[in-house]
């Protein structure tokens, strides 16, 4: 259909190719200068500011002693989410938990370095950890488990979910019953900028938190990058992307139907079909208006508002090797490898956060129920940070110990280039001074 955007790599320049890796929040200026007074009014007025923006921002009517979800309104969620769903949920936090367990860190090694010398490495538990879980295009209980689960197996003591309220000023029913059974009890009707001041700062209601994951819109994003120096932000994930790769021994068409999968989202998601072959390419674009007519008005406004315009459509590929070469410069979310021998390309992609493989595998499965974590860096930081995992929610420390016959060795050595840099306190600590002070038995770790 004329109006899918069809980009052909071969007839694009740099310019005009680098623009097709561009992404809602690639600039983010302009929010920054909307959400900096959010901030500030969440760190002066606390609570009073959550009740005024959850009007602003999300028409919706909370009170100061209503920002905390109660356990009557988990009670309430509970009997009025159907059991079919409940029992989606059960099966999708089964799976998550069993992948994420298989994460989890001894709590302690240590290796024998040389004789008598010992280092190793103790995992201990971030005390505190917010879970962004967004709402403003839709409700996201799986964005709650994929959250909640790894952080109660990384053993948080402290871990609050913030997400937007609705008009009434309740919370997603569903999102409600995915943090009970994750094991999380505390959730606050915030969200957007106002709720990552609120866990930065902390306010009457809100607690403050060490750390914020979860993905969000722009606004989130910008906040998050603002408060950078207050909270620890995690791994950047903002809008919806996803690559769907097809090569010729699939049908186009089932390209189309997968990259309407991120595209509903939102418009400001991302969602591309590559493909080297022109007749795969000419077939998605011709399957996706049929697609639309089985879809809700809604997510055919967001897909379309994606797909005709300059952070979606489809791209034609020269050759097999550039359909790679793409795909390893856009560094997506989420991709998925449509071909009948999917591990013939696997080895060719090294920069994407995830990977789905085969017609069988869609987004749609990693998302809700596969295991593996569906939040994910955005903005080419796949390059650099992989999706969230029980690792995200604890903090390594060193450990060393050093036995009296190893010490002489080991301090010999440290004396020298403390020396050469010029540290007399360096020195002096590993030199005859410290001798008086040291017993002379032979010590092992517990």
């Amino acid at each position: 259909m004329s109006d899918i955007s069809f980009h052909d790599l071969s007839r694009l320049d740099a310019g005009q190719r680098a623009d097709l890796l561009r992404r809602a929040e690639t600039d983010l200026s302009v929010f920054i200068d909307k959400v900096r007074p959010i901030i500030q009014a969440v760190k002066e007025e606390g609570d009073a500011a959550l009740v005024r923006f959850a009007r602003e921002f999300d028409k919706a009517t909370v009170s100061k002693d209503g920002i905390a979800v109660t356990p009557a309104e988990f009670e309430r969620a509970f009997a009025s989410v159907e059991k079919g769903v409940i029992e989606s949920i059960e099966f999708g936090i089964s799976n998550i938990r069993k992948f994420h367990e298989e994460q989890r860190p001894e709590t302690m090694w240590m290796k024998e370095m040389r004789p008598g010398v010992y280092a190793g490495d103790r995992y201990t538990p971030i005390a505190s950890v917010a879970l962004y879980v967004p709402r403003g295009k839709g409700a996201f209980p799986s964005v709650t488990m994929m959250t909640s689960v790894p952080a109660v197996i990384a053993g948080v003591p402290r871990i609050a979910i913030v997400t937007p309220p609705a008009p009434d000023g309740s919370v997603d029913a569903a999102t409600l019953v995915a943090a009970k059974l994750a094991g999380v009890e505390t959730v606050y009707k915030c969200g957007g900028a106002q709720a990552v001041a609120a866990v930065a700062y902390g306010t009457e209601t809100v607690r403050p938190a060490l750390k914020i994951v979860g993905p969000g819109s722009p606004f989130v994003v910008a906040a998050k990058s603002l408060l950078s120096s207050v909270i620890n932000t995690g791994l950047p994930a903002g809008p919806s992307e996803a690559i769907i790769f097809a090569d010729e021994s699939v049908d186009g068409a089932l390209a189309a139907l997968d990259v309407l999968i991120e595209a509903e989202h939102g418009p400001d998601s991302s969602a591309y079909i590559v493909t080297h072959s022109r007749k795969v390419a000419e077939a998605a674009r011709n399957a996706i208006p049929g697609y639309w007519s089985q879809m809700t008005e809604q997510r055919v406004e967001f897909s379309r508002a994606v797909l005709t315009g300059k952070r979606g459509g489809i791209i034609l590929t020269p050759s097999l090797e550039e359909s790679y070469r793409f795909i390893n410069d856009y560094a997506p979310e989420h991709l998925e490898i449509l071909s009948l021998e999917p591990f013939a390309h696997l080895a060719h992609i090294t920069e994407a956060a995830e990977i789905l493989m085969g017609p069988h595998t869609p987004v749609t499965i990693a998302n809700f129920v596969l295991g593996p974590n569906a939040v994910l860096p955005t903005s080419r930081w796949a390059r650099s940070y992989g999706p969230l995992s029980v690792h995200d929610f604890v903090k390594r420390s060193s450990v060393g110990y050093v036995t009296s016959p190893a010490y002489p060795e080991l301090a010999k050595h440290a004396r020298r280039l403390a020396r050469y840099e010029g540290f007399s306190s360096h020195e002096n600590a590993v030199s005859e001074l410290r001798e008086p002070y040291l017993g002379r038995g032979r010590d092992t770790p517990a």
